[in-house]
């Protein structure tokens, strides 16, 4: 998988195909993860109008950040949370960069806690993206997010730091430190290309005050990428004994 140049305006149109694609794989009745992110919203878009021509109902939504909440409530999609409804069937998500495994970095948008909750609770999990965000390793064109609490962030900025990381604190509106939807602040790490994110992950996992990490590893079942050759649908292969595996449920 590799990725062909494109404007930001080729891109925005191919990721909005491949988010209008992945709203075929819904039926009346799922509840449905809503990812975060620009590339969700043509998805959220796509799903209201076919809620209104009648052509899905008794669907509910299960927001990712208060963005697409605020957005899916705009448009009249009715949402509930994990709490009434803790397994979802599908969820539609983007991604920063994706490697041939389907393995992803998120957290552009700064939702990948709430994003990686509504991941594991998922039957399938299908990413959009445009083919800019392909990759053949990654780290190799993105910086992975690092949501750390705000006691004694600078210790995690070190921590990162000596796993090999530039490390920067997300800014958000008028240069203020940007806050998750928990309170929470992102630390952008640049690694470069990670070539063992299993072992990366690990580290991450067992350090006090990191809340969650960007690495998106085994999570996505399927991956909707778009450019100028087309639309492809990859698929995630699993393991003959997966199939207790919620996730691997297909409707």
């Amino acid at each position: 998988m590799s990725p062909s140049p494109a404007s930001a305006s080729t891109r925005a149109i191919h990721a909005q195909r491949a988010a209008e694609r992945a709203v075929q794989y819904l039926r009346p009745g799922m509840v449905v993860g809503l990812g975060g992110g620009t590339t969700v919203l043509f998805a959220l878009r796509k799903l209201a109008a076919l809620l209104r021509a009648g052509e899905l109902h008794d669907l509910l939504g299960v927001s990712c950040s208060s963005a697409t909440g605020e957005e899916a409530r705009r448009l009249g999609i009715p949402l509930t949370t994990l709490v009434d409804h803790p397994v979802i069937d599908v969820t539609i998500d983007g991604a920063d960069e994706v490697d041939p495994g389907l393995n992803l970095i998120k957290g552009g948008g700064g939702a990948l806690l709430h994003e990686k909750i509504v991941a594991q609770a998922s039957r399938r999990e299908i990413i959009v993206v445009d083919d800019s965000k392909l990759s053949p390793v990654l780290g190799t064109n993105r910086r992975l997010p690092v949501e750390v609490i705000a006691f004694g962030w600078r210790g995690q900025v070190a921590y990162l730091e000596s796993l090999g990381a530039q490390v920067d604190r997300r800014l958000g509106a008028g240069g203020r430190p940007f806050e998750t939807d928990e309170g929470h602040l992102i630390l952008d790490c640049q690694f470069g290309a990670i070539a063992a994110p299993g072992e990366l992950a690990e580290r991450l996992q067992g350090r006090s005050g990191v809340v969650e990490h960007g690495l998106f590893l085994g999570l996505a079942t399927d991956l909707i990428v778009a450019g100028d050759g087309g639309i492809r649908h990859l698929e995630r292969q699993r393991p003959p004994d997966s199939s207790d595996d919620p996730r691997g449920e297909r409707r």
